[in-house]
């Protein structure tokens, strides 16, 4: 007997009856998001033990802490086509793969060019987890439910950005607060790098008790799984037949979007990818990578005692998840734009108070108390502001504001431009901070104050439309 319930409707409707589980689906998925974070700041803690062990200035430095990038940007950029001919979990299971070996390689280098291939290799893994942890719990989830399961990769992330820190900061302590002391009969860099291996072990492990993603199942021809799958996440009271065919029909009906559809304008691309563009360079110009991947080594130049940057690396990432839960509660409350200038407004005084602390000349090695400490409290204020704004809605906007027919292209640009922005500045900071630390946040101040009139001119607000009216 056929169901007289509207397929949308019935998807709208969807209310698993064990939501719990639901809960764990996307938590194992989102423990890739984890890895992202962890993976990318955990190199924190070994900076300049590896300028130390290898005996090499801060430009050579700044390309094996850079290096990782590259992976980042080409797994991202393939993990969708190897999602779709493989399945969601088989890449999952890849990318969990690839986080251990890139963690025993890195934890166990002959030297310094084999070091910097396994953190390609572990690039390449954070690039696959970061397209496929949303893409699965967006196809997974029911859509009652999506926006905040979909929320559990940003947490994760943000999460393991964290709980890197605070690994770093335990071995740290254990090594006798040198980062080439000895624990475990490696330096302690080498097992601040390797721990990756449990969080990596357990992501695979968890792949295997999760379900593969329906829409996969049912582009595979395999129907009566998919059925299977859509029952458990989304309740046995929808019509299995109808949520079959609303996706296939979805799957059908979809533009597949080409890097051609993106050009016209008059400089090259369409106005609006232009705009995601500068959304994604403004997002990584104002230097937050500097607070993940080099802290430590940045609290140490003006003389704070190796443990203790430690630990300020570890509160920093503290402040961050604050900042990242503030974002979720609001972005949807006050909107994108007011959250973006907001966070553009405090990143400028943070970043300001930061160069005008480091101007000031070391006395025995240190800053004076006055200017440390404002140093200090202005890195954590930047990083509160980036984490409730820039952090959470440049993801917001990239994934609302372009029109259907190019969504999909276009947002792959502005990722890619992320990475490579990301990637200026992991590659120039050393070498800056040599130069003139001050100086280098000057020019972080400058770019987080012209994104106020970049927001204010080109950026629209996205709160409260559908995809459909974007364009």
């Amino acid at each position: 007997m056929t169901s007289t319930v509207p397929p949308n409707a019935g998807a709208r409707a969807a209310h698993p009856e064990h939501l719990g589980h639901v809960i764990f689906i996307a938590a194992a998925a989102a423990m890739g998001g984890f890895l992202f974070g962890y993976d990318s700041a955990v190199i924190n803690g070994a900076v300049e033990a590896i300028r130390s062990r290898y005996d090499i200035g801060s430009a050579a430095l700044a390309q094996v802490i850079a290096i990782a990038l590259i992976g980042c940007a080409i797994g991202a950029a393939t993990a969708g086509r190897i999602a779709d001919r493989i399945g969601r979990i088989r890449c999952m299971q890849i990318s969990s793969v690839l986080f251990t070996i890139s963690a025993v390689g890195s934890a166990l280098p002959f030297s310094l060019y084999d070091l910097a291939f396994w953190r390609v290799i572990g690039g390449f893994a954070i690039g696959m987890a970061s397209v496929i942890g949303p893409a699965y719990i967006a196809e997974v989830a029911p859509p009652a439910y999506r926006g905040r399961l979909g929320a559990f990769q940003q947490a994760a992330i943000v999460i393991g950005i964290a709980i890197s820190q605070l690994v770093n900061w335990g071995i740290l302590n254990a090594a006798d607060g040198d980062q080439r002391g000895t624990v475990m009969g490696l330096e302690a860099w080498q097992v601040m790098l390797g721990v990756m291996v449990i969080p990596a072990v357990l992501y695979g492990l968890l792949s295997f008790a999760i379900p593969e993603s329906p829409r996969f199942l049912i582009s595979a021809g395999r129907d009566a799984h998919a059925r299977e799958v859509l029952k458990e996440v989304e309740g046995d009271k929808i019509d299995l037949d109808a949520r079959v065919a609303e996706i296939e029909h979805a799957m059908k009906s979809e533009h597949k979007s080409t890097f051609k559809d993106l050009l016209g304008g008059s400089v090259f691309f369409k106005p609006i990818v232009w705009v995601g563009i500068g959304l994604s360079v403004f997002q990584q110009f104002v230097g937050i990578n500097v607070a993940f991947y080099y802290s430590s080594t940045l609290w140490q130049s003006v003389g704070v005692d190796p443990t203790e940057s430690f630990f300020y690396s570890f509160t920093t990432s503290i402040v961050n998840i604050i900042g990242t839960v503030i974002a979720i509660i609001f972005v949807d409350r006050i909107g994108r734009r007011p959250l973006a200038l907001i966070g553009s407004v405090g990143m400028v005084v943070g970043l300001a108070l930061e160069a005008w602390a480091f101007s000031f000349d070391l006395v025995n090695g240190k800053l004076p108390a006055a200017q440390g400490w404002v140093a200090l409290i202005a890195a954590h204020v930047f990083v509160l502001f980036f984490a409730l704004s820039w952090g959470v809605v440049v993801w917001v906007f990239l994934g609302e504001m372009f029109p259907n027919r190019i969504r999909a292209a276009a947002l792959g640009v502005a990722a890619s431009a992320q990475w490579i922005a990301n990637w200026a500045i992991t590659a120039s900071f050393p070498s800056l901070a040599d130069w003139n630390l001050s100086a280098t946040y000057v020019i972080y101040t400058v770019f987080a104050a012209l994104s106020i009139p970049f927001v204010l001119k080109y950026v629209k607000e996205t709160k409260g439309k559908t995809l459909e009216e974007m364009g």
